[in-house]
């Protein structure tokens, strides 16, 4: 009899899926649904690597922040794109910051290169290793190495040091059996494996420092080797961080109630979920600018001349502005439409507005002015939206 089967009985590795109700299954299968609608969509160039800086800066800050880090998003973004010099008294931040996005792409490289999904006490050794790299610890503390002394956070006291190689390697051949793998539901299965090996590193708590950044690493991993798109391989994370106090809560309860992980796994899955609806909310948002501009070029393609270039590019300027312009702001939205309108008088910017108004290209909104891209909503199919019963 090991000690952890006395002083850490929850830890079991079991899971009974028949205890789960049809809302999980549901929502896993949604999000499964969600992530490829997100892997299927094609974007241009710029507006897919600013979704992928984006939402990778949002999982780094979220996987830093809820271990303290004090960086903003915005400066982590900063620090992602080589913009962020930091002093030398907050530059341990930067570091922390630098190791998460060096693990993420590591794990891409690797897993597009063909890297094996299954999981190793080896490679989460690694993550380790790469998580501490360059930071200053306690001297009992060696990076990549299961610790020898005990360690404790938040109350939560981690599973025996002399337990914690055992139970690693225990943890990798449970998530590498078929109980977690389907042929038929990829994403689901890889969701559902994510988050136990979350919640198995934090009770098992194998290293002496940086184990939840070992663990958000590897739930990453997972999601991307079960065909999860990166933006999206982020969102456990973010969830975790945006609901901070619900997630110790969890850990906690689950813990205390002999194993029963189901409530976590909900919790987890239903945030994924959120988090999914809101990227997607994102994407459209793109796709229906695509679609706009498309729509404005083909208004104006059989019309030449200098004022119908000018209309074009009034209305495409225009789409950029977030608030209403007032009339006699029009012609100051742009640089290029500047220079159209500079030897022109304010009867025409007027003239051109009612043009456009007439074409229902443009609308009045309050006090000013914005892009009629809602035109192009009514090009989707129609459903009824109320949901009778």
């Amino acid at each position: 009899m090991r000690t952890f089967e006395t002083t850490h009985p929850w830890i079991t590795f079991q899971l009974d899926l028949r205890r789960t109700d049809y809302k999980l299954w549901l929502a896993m299968g949604e999000a499964e649904s969600k992530c490829g609608h997100i892997a299927g969509v094609p974007l241009q160039p710029a507006t897919a690597e600013k979704l992928h800086m984006l939402y990778l800066a949002k999982g780094v800050w979220a996987t830093t922040a809820i271990e303290g880090n004090t960086l903003t998003e915005e400066e982590i973004l900063e620090r992602i794109e080589g913009k962020l010099a930091l002093p030398p008294s907050r530059e341990y931040l930067g570091k922390e910051v630098d190791n998460i996005v060096k693990g993420c792409n590591d794990i891409k490289r690797q897993l597009l290169q063909g890297g094996p999904a299954d999981l190793s006490m080896d490679e989460i050794k690694a993550l380790n290793k790469l998580v501490l790299d360059g930071l200053e610890l306690e001297k009992d503390v060696v990076p990549g190495e299961i610790r020898r002394h005990s360690v404790g956070v938040a109350g939560y006291r981690g599973a025996p040091a002399e337990d914690c190689s055992y139970l690693l390697q225990r943890m990798c051949e449970w998530l590498n059996e078929k109980e977690f793998k389907s042929q038929d539901h990829v994403i689901a299965y890889g969701i559902l494996r994510a988050i136990v090996a979350h919640l198995y590193i934090a009770w098992i708590h194998p290293f002496g420092d940086g184990n939840g950044r070992t663990a958000r690493l590897l739930e990453f991993k997972i999601l991307l080797a079960s065909g999860v798109p990166t933006p999206a391989a982020h969102l456990l994370s973010n969830h975790y961080n945006l609901t901070r106090t619900e997630y110790y809560r969890q850990l906690d309860h689950a813990s205390k109630s002999k194993g029963d992980i189901i409530p976590f796994i909900r919790y987890a899955v239903e945030g994924f979920v959120d988090g999914l609806r809101s990227q997607l909310a994102v994407i459209q948002q793109q796709q229906l600018l695509v679609a706009w501009r498309d729509y404005v070029y083909e208004h104006f393609r059989d019309k030449s001349g200098k004022i119908n270039e000018r209309l074009r590019k009034l209305v495409l300027d225009l789409s950029a502005s977030k608030e209403p312009v007032p009339l006699s702001k029009l012609h100051e939205i742009s640089p290029r439409v500047a220079v159209l309108y500079s030897t022109k008088t304010p009867k025409t910017v007027s003239r051109d507005v009612a043009v456009l108004i007439a074409d229902n290209l443009i609308r009045r909104e309050g006090d000013g002015y914005v892009a009629n891209k809602e035109i192009v909503l009514s090009f989707l199919p129609e459903r009824n939206k109320h949901g009778n019963r």
